[in-house]
């Protein structure tokens, strides 16, 4: 789950920064995230899913598909 979060805000030419601003979060806390430190929570995963149009399973690894 965690490098599919990555990749999509690499896919995108995206900073951290940028994606944190958009969770409203900080960098430190999103980079957790990415690097699986920090669980992340429901809201955010939800967020992610609907900024990267993709599914919150492809998010979570239970699918290789990318849209819903």
């Amino acid at each position: 789950m965690y490098s599919r979060i990555r990749a999509l805000r690499e896919d995108r030419d995206l900073t951290q920064s940028q994606v944190a601003k958009i969770l409203h979060c900080s960098q430190q806390v999103y980079s957790n995230y990415e690097l699986g430190q920090r669980d992340i929570p429901t809201d955010i995963l939800i967020k992610l899913a609907c900024f990267y149009h993709v599914s919150t399973d492809y998010i979570l690894g239970l699918s290789d598909t990318l849209y819903p």
